[in-house]
């Protein structure tokens, strides 16, 4: 299972056990758009390779409010 905590700086993602941090300019950059517009999906698909979606896709803007 794969965690994803959304800060205003980054992501803190727990991977296969494995704790990591993707930066806000790393998750711009590979998605092509403003960090607060990127959804959690988005960002679970740069971790995983077939990732499974669940719910509706939120954006970081929302998660952060």
């Amino acid at each position: 299972m794969t965690t994803l905590v959304f800060e205003e700086d980054g992501v803190d993602v727990t991977y296969e056990g494995t704790e990591f941090r993707l930066e806000r300019s790393l998750v711009e950059e590979a998605i092509g758009k403003p960090y607060l517009e990127v959804t959690d999906h988005e960002v679970l698909a740069i971790v995983e390779e077939d990732p499974s979606f669940g719910g509706e896709p939120r954006r970081i803007g929302d998660i952060l409010d």
